[in-house]
């Protein structure tokens, strides 16, 4: 699986750093802690960086549901 974030040219850089560790499991208070902020400050940067509409969008390759490959793509002679 791949995670994307679209969006980030649009936020400042600790609004990036912040966005990475939330998507990342993180959270507010481990943020917190790994920036060197306040809660506060990482609920508004967090807030700010939706405001500026980044997306998170997950690419998952077929073959991890099952859904691609070999086995997928062959007919079932049973089925005709």
């Amino acid at each position: 699986m791949h995670i994307e974030i679209r969006g980030l040219e649009k936020l400042s850089f600790r609004e990036r750093q912040a966005v990475i560790l939330k998507e990342s499991g993180k959270s507010s208070e481990d943020i917190a802690k790994k920036l060197h902020l306040s809660q506060s400050t990482v609920a508004t940067l967090l807030t700010r960086a939706r405001s500026k509409g980044y997306e998170i969008v997950c690419i998952i390759p077929g073959g991890e549901l099952g859904l691609g490959g070999e086995e997928f793509d062959e007919e079932d002679p049973s089925e005709e």
